[in-house]
C-alpha cells in the first residue's frame, strides 16, 4: 500500500520515470521512523536530503543512518583514520582550539616570567580538553563548534577522527542514531555519553566527500543522497520527494486510503446530489453547488491530460450512478477513458482528502463572509490626487499643471517672435 501511495505522489513529478527507484527509498525512510511512537512527528528533522550536482539520477541512494558532507578541515586531516568498525562516538558543543582574548582584555604582570606562565596556562587548557576526549575512549569526535589545527593533529597522532563545524541538524541526527549525548563541556566525560555504530567511513560521492554512519543501533534516521545533472533538477527532485514523504507519512497515520483520479470526488458529488433532493428551500441549491464544485477535480485532470472533459465526466456520472461497483471509477489519463483507479493502484491517504474538503469549505465561508470591499480611488489611481488638487486650486478650471504649461508655452513663443 505504501509503495503505491508513494508512486501515486510521484506520478505527476519530474522524476516520475524513476519512481521504481525513489518509491522504495521513501517508504524505507518513513518506516524507519515509524518504529518510534512519535517518530513521524519530526519527519523533516530525522530524514535528511543531501544534494550533489553531477552524475546520473539513478546514482541516488539511501543511507540507513547518517551522512553529511565533510566539514572544513586543517592540516593533519588527511593523516586521520577514515574507517572504523564499532567505533565510540563523542559529540560536543565545545570549541577545541586556542581562543583569542577579547579586544578589551587586560592582564597586568610585574615580572616578564609571568607572561610565559599565562601562555602556558592557555595551552594547558586546550590540552586538558583534548586529553579528556582521548581518555574517555572515543574514536570519533564531532563538534558543532570549530576544531582547530592543533586538535586535528593531536587526534590524528592518536588514531582518532574529528570534525568541527558540523551542522546542528546533522549532529542531532548522529545523536539520535548512535545513542550519543551532546556534551557542552569536556569535564567528567564517561563512557555512558558515547554513541556507537557498526561502521563509519569517509566516502567519495561525486565531487564531494561524505562521512557515513551506518548500522546504527537506533534506526530512527536516514539520509537520501540525490544526484542529477543540474542544481535545478536536483532541487525539483527534492521537492517531489518531500511531497511523497508527506503522503506516505499521512498514510501510516491514517491507516486508510481512497482511490485517486477524481473517483472519490465523483462519489461524494453523487451522494450530495441525492441528498439535495431531500432538502426543501434554497439549501438544495447550496448542496448542489458544492457537488458541482467537487467535479472540478476530475475535469481538471482531463484538461491537463488533453482529453475532452465533457465526455469523460458524463461517463463518470453514469458509472457512479448506475453501477453499484463504480464507486472507485476515476479518470484514466493514459487512455482518455475511465477506469477503476483503486484496482490500478492510484491511491491517496483518506486524511488528505478530508483535510482538503475541510480547508476548501472554510476558505469559501471566509470569502462569503465579506460583505463589501472598500477601495480608495486615490490609492488606485496615482494621478487622481494631482487632478483633484489642480481642480480645487483653479475653481473648476484647468488643473495647476496645465496652467503652468500654458504659461511656459506663451513665454517661449514671445522669445521666438523677438
Amino acid at each position: 500500500m505504501l509503495l503505491k501511495t508513494a508512486s501515486t505522489a510521484l506520478n505527476s513529478k519530474l522524476i516520475a520515470s524513476h519512481q521504481d527507484l525513489f518509491a522504495p527509498m521513501i517508504v524505507d525512510a518513513v518506516q524507519s521512523l515509524s518504529q518510534e511512537v512519535d517518530g513521524l512527528d519530526d519527519l523533516r528533522g530525522m530524514i535528511a536530503i543531501k544534494k550533489i550536482p553531477g552524475g546520473d539520477v539513478r546514482q541516488s541512494f539511501l543511507v540507513k543512518g547518517v551522512a553529511f558532507k565533510k566539514t572544513f578541515s586543517y592540516a593533519g586531516f588527511e593523516q586521520m583514520t577514515k574507517n572504523f568498525t564499532n567505533p565510540k562516538v563523542l559529540l560536543l558543543n565545545v570549541e577545541l582550539e586556542l581562543k583569542n582574548e577579547k579586544e578589551n582584555a587586560e592582564v597586568r604582570i610585574e615580572d616578564p616570567e609571568q607572561y610565559q606562565s599565562i601562555v602556558d596556562a592557555e595551552w594547558q587548557v586546550i590540552y586538558d580538553k583534548l586529553d579528556a576526549c582521548v581518555n574517555c575512549g572515543a574514536n570519533i569526535v564531532l563538534s558543532k563548534l570549530p576544531v582547530g589545527d592543533l586538535a586535528t593533529q593531536y587526534f590524528a597522532d592518536r588514531g582518532l577522527f574529528c570534525a568541527g563545524r558540523v551542522e546542528d541538524g546533522d549532529l542531532k541526527r548522529v545523536a539520535k542514531a548512535t545513542g550519543a549525548t551532546i556534551q557542552t563541556s569536556t569535564n567528567g566525560i564517561f563512557e555512558g555519553v558515547l554513541g556507537t555504530c557498526a561502521n563509519f567511513e569517509e566516502k567519495q560521492v561525486g565531487d564531494e566527500r561524505f562521512n557515513l554512519f551506518t548500522g546504527c543501533p537506533n534506526s530512527l534516521t536516514t539520509t537520501m543522497i540525490l544526484r542529477g545533472g543540474s542544481e535545478q533538477f536536483i532541487a525539483e527532485s527534492e521537492r517531489s520527494i518531500h511531497d511523497s514523504l508527506m503522503v506516505v507519512k499521512r498514510s501510516l497515520k491514517s491507516k486508510a486510503v481512497v482511490a485517486g483520479g477524481g473517483a472519490i470526488e465523483m462519489e461524494v458529488a453523487k451522494y450530495l446530489k441525492e441528498h439535495a433532493l431531500t432538502i426543501e428551500g434554497k439549501g438544495q441549491l447550496v448542496v448542489n453547488a458544492f457537488a458541482k464544485a467537487l467535479e472540478i477535480v476530475p475535469r481538471q485532470l482531463c484538461d491537463n491530460a488533453g482529453f475532452d472533459s465533457n465526455d469523460i465526466l458524463s461517463s463518470l456520472r453514469r458509472k457512479h450512478t448506475q453501477d453499484e461497483n463504480g464507486t472507485w471509477y476515476g479518470v484514466d489519463i493514459e487512455n482518455g477513458d475511465i477506469m477503476d483507479t483503486f484496482v490500478a493502484g492510484v491511491w491517496e491517504p483518506s486524511d488528505n482528502k478530508s483535510n482538503s474538503l475541510a480547508s476548501a469549505s472554510e476558505a469559501a465561508c471566509v470569502i462569503l463572509s465579506i460583505d463589501e470591499t472598500v477601495i480608495n480611488p486615490r490609492s488606485q489611481d496615482p494621478g487622481a490626487a494631482n487632478g483633484m488638487m489642480g481642480g480645487g486650486m483653479g475653481g473648476g478650471g484647468p488643473g495647476l499643471s496645465n496652467t503652468m504649461a500654458g504659461a511656459m508655452d506663451a513665454v517661449n513663443a514671445q522669445k521666438g517672435g523677438s
